[in-house]
């Protein structure tokens, strides 16, 4: 494609639109690398917002754009590659951000798609504390919609691209597609790895412009006043840069604002969905100065009223519900920053290390997580654990959390894991990251039991969510880990002399990671208290891991735990009978059908026996962890199994849901409520009226049975004192009438019910006849098989017809003979 020199941008926009709409995506990617690579910026800077949002789509999401969450490589491999080669970190697309870079483009961004806490706090003239949006804020425009934020190129591509996997849904009838299979999701990977490397330093961009590009957007005056919560700083880092004139001065100092802009960007978009109120408690003075009185045990009078506690904010909880493919990318996040943070070197690491002669790259590891990250997916986790279906599809939310757990997985030195069954211990390194964490393992661990306790564990997949936390916490020295952090949170205040003279200072996660650090707090106590009450408030009530609350949770969860191992034990063994037990005249018609009414089936027909050995091998395990993590003997155990009722009964298979007996009859308590919702237990319901007048069968015909019905009723009605007569005779003719004309059982059944138990005597039927199985799919099957076996042979009709009714005659002989001499024995 061929563009002449021209003057006015719009015609070039122009161009491209209509090739958009008439040329093939890989020939319209390689008109686009021409133009960016033969135009210059002055020109390129009016087409970019449109290819932006060509790309990722609109913001409202009514256009799909490249729709990269769809498209995977094994699926349109052409358009794959060629999408990833364009939007590659090195690629076409990057160039031209670097090359609008350079000339200090500003491209505005609506504040209203922006997440809820930061649209909200922007709308009230409430700045948020974060530099991403800083000196950032418009008003609009005359004739213009709303505010919106000036943003340099690069942060207005990284904002689409992040936004993306929020606004943009799959089109109707989209197949399902693996997430780590995907454009997007692989995107982001080489992303994080291109500006969060693990090895060596961020690369410089792809410009040959000689000034490079600008490292920050040029500072703006808002055109209203905004209230800031807390002072801001401009960052060192980059007020080190705007002075620089070194040559040979470290090539990351230029570049690392790209990595902390995106991963602003990547935690703002992603995690930053939580209540106004809340966002406005965490980054107050008032909030601030509250923490600061009551750390140094300032007297009550001079104590503000205390802000309202995390719990009662729920109620003004945003709206949103984050995607399964949304939990993913996170998660993928969080791995490749604990990679990150950790690949720092252990003399870098060091504390005592930290100084001003540190690169910028090595600060930014060392603040990456606890200033960028810890608050927002604390609250981006206890929402989901709130607010997420009792489904299986919760596994994904378990994993995320699961990783931000163990940075030590992601470290360097992370061996291979061992071919024994003994699991490493985990290094005592580690403590300060558990410590500064604590609440993320307390509390989101209580928030995990009482999910726990409502699902049902004889599923497999709930079974394995138990089994992989219990064995997480179970890893040797994790919980004496955790348990002295507990101790140092808990520990009564102090204002010891030397201590006076500090000033605490409330951690502010979000700022710039050089902007005003915090002064260093190498008491233990003080940087596990300053997590806490950050994050939940100087007024929070804590509830300790290892204290009698939780502790009687997991004993609860231990109950179930075994309860769930005997329900999947006996529905496995329900399972084996029932086929066994189901002969193959049975789909013939010729053996009894279920006439009950009651429901046989559970989930082992669709899980079979596999699933059932692994439900079993997942729930021994994960209560073999619980009782190494929470010290519980098999004497504990083997009380609660007693306590639950878990007995099996003298066929070690049945078992009534929990009850106590009443006035009248038996009521269901609070736990035998939940073994029936969850399908734990369950009373063996059988039919107890008339099995003429019983709910026509998914498997019959439904006029047939009705005209059979009014056919064997018209007969017992007029043949009724004769079939009494035949069935009072004691010789064999009497038998074989009692065999076919007497409802079987009809004796040994026993109405459960009290209210019913006055009408009992009037369920004493007399003998009839019932020719209600001919209305059986199954019987006239059977029979059309047989009569096609027949002319097969060459036998008619009439012939085939004597056949089948001499065969039931002699049938109904040998059982009625079986019948007698049964009743003998039992005489």
């Amino acid at each position: 494609m061929a563009f002449p020199h021209l003057q006015q941008p719009s015609f070039l926009l122009a161009s491209l639109k209509a090739d958009s709409l008439n040329k093939p995506f890989a020939q319209r990617c390689q008109d686009l690398v021409k133009v960016i690579e033969d135009f210059p910026a002055k020109e390129l800077h009016a087409i970019f917002p449109w290819l932006v949002e060509s790309i990722f789509g609109s913001l409202d999401g009514v256009l799909a754009g490249w729709n990269l969450r769809c498209l995977q490589g094994r699926v349109s491999p052409v358009e794959y590659s060629i999408a990833m080669e364009f939007l590659d970190p090195g690629g076409p697309m990057m160039k031209l951000v670097y090359k609008l870079q350079a000339e200090d483009y500003k491209f505005d961004f609506p504040v209203s798609y922006l997440p809820g806490p930061v649209k909200a706090s922007i709308q009230e003239r409430v700045l948020p504390d974060s530099p991403l949006y800083h000196n950032k804020v418009q008003l609009p425009t005359t004739g213009g919609l709303g505010l919106h934020l000036a943003l340099n190129p690069f942060e207005y591509y990284m904002f689409f691209f992040a936004l993306s996997l929020i606004t943009q849904k799959p089109p109707p009838g989209t197949l399902h597609v693996r997430t780590s299979d995907c454009a997007y999701f692989i995107l982001v990977d080489r992303y994080l790895a291109w500006f969060l490397p693990t090895e060596g330093s961020v690369l410089p961009p792809l410009s040959s412009s000689p000034g490079g590009p600008s490292p920050s957007p040029a500072p703006r005056t808002p055109a209203v006043p905004f209230a800031s919560y807390g002072l801001h700083h401009t960052s060192l880092l980059k007020r080190h840069i705007s002075h620089q004139t070194s040559v040979n001065a470290d090539p990351a100092s230029h570049e690392i604002w790209r990595s902390e802009t995106l991963l602003q960007v990547f935690v703002e978009m992603w995690l930053h969905h939580y209540s106004l109120e809340m966002y406005q408690k965490m980054q107050s003075p008032h909030a601030k100065l509250e923490v600061l009185h009551y750390r140094l045990s300032v007297c009550s009078a001079l104590h503000s009223p205390a802000q309202p506690s995390l719990q009662a904010l729920h109620a003004h909880q945003e709206s949103f519900m984050p995607t399964e493919e949304h939990v993913l990318v996170v998660r993928l996040l969080l791995k490749h920053l604990h990679a990150f943070a950790n690949s720092l070197r252990p003399e870098q690491a060091s504390p005592s290390t930290h100084s001003h002669a540190a690169s910028p790259l090595e600060e930014f590891k060392r603040a990456a997580v606890p200033r960028f990250v810890q608050q927002k997916l604390y609250l981006f986790l206890q929402h989901c654990f709130g607010h997420w279906p009792l489904d299986a599809s919760f596994r994904a939310v378990l994993e995320m959390w699961l990783s931000y757990l163990q940075p030590w997985r992601y470290a360097p030195e992370k061996q291979a894991p061992s071919s024994d069954c003994q699991a490493r211990s985990v290094s005592e390194r580690w403590a300060p990251f558990v410590q500064e964490n604590l609440l993320v393992y307390t509390k989101l661990f209580l928030g995990f039991l009482s999910r726990a306790l409502r699902t049902d564990l004889v599923s497999p997949k709930n079974a394995l969510m138990v089994f992989r936390v219990a064995k997480v916490f179970a890893q040797p020295n994790l919980a004496e880990m955790i348990q002295r952090g507990e101790q140092l949170f808990l520990e009564p205040e102090l204002v010891i002399p030397h201590r006076q003279h500090r000033l605490f200072t409330v951690p502010t996660f979000t700022g710039s990671f050089l902007s005003s650090w915090p002064p260093a707090i190498t008491d233990a106590s003080f940087k596990v208290k300053s997590h806490v009450y950050s994050l939940e408030g100087q007024d929070c009530k804590y509830t300790p891991m290892f204290g009698p609350e939780i502790r009687a949770l997991v004993l609860r969860l231990a109950q179930l735990i075994t309860q769930a191992k005997q329900t999947a034990k006996s529905l496995s063994d329900q399972y084996g009978e029932s086929t066994a037990a189901r002969p193959f005249l049975s789909w013939l018609g010729f053996y009894p059908a279920d006439t009950n009414g009651s429901y046989s089936g559970n989930d082992l027909d669709e899980m079979g026996q596999d699933s059932v050995r692994k439900t079993d091998e997942y729930l021994e395990k994960a209560l073999e962890y619980l009782c190494q993590v929470f010290r519980l003997s098999e004497a504990q155990l083997a009380q609660l199994t007693l306590a639950l009722g878990t007995t099996q009964d003298e066929n070690g298979k049945k078992h009534l849901p929990d009850c106590i007996v009443g006035e009248d009859g038996l009521i269901l308590t609070p736990l035998g409520r939940y073994q029936i919702i969850n399908g734990l237990r369950r009373f063996d319901i059988e039919y107890q009226g008339d099995s003429e007048l019983q709910p026509i069968r998914s498997y019959e015909i439904a006029s047939l049975v009705r005209v059979l019905f009014r056919l064997s009723s018209a007969i017992n009605r007029r043949f009724a004192g004769q079939m009494a007569a035949l069935c009072s005779r004691a010789d064999f003719l009497g038998s074989f009438s009692r065999y076919h004309l007497l409802e079987p059982g009809l004796s040994d059944r026993h109405l459960l019910s009290p209210v019913g138990r006055g009408r009992a005597a009037s369920l004493a039927r007399g003998p009839r006849l019932s020719l209600r199985f001919l209305g059986s799919y199954r019987t006239l099957l059977a029979l059309l098989l047989a009569f096609f076996v027949a002319s097969l042979f060459c036998i008619g009709p009439p012939l085939c017809a004597l056949l089948l009714v001499l065969g039931y005659v002699l049938y109904a002989v040998a059982m009625t003979l079986l019948t007698e001499q049964g009743k003998l024995h039992q005489l």
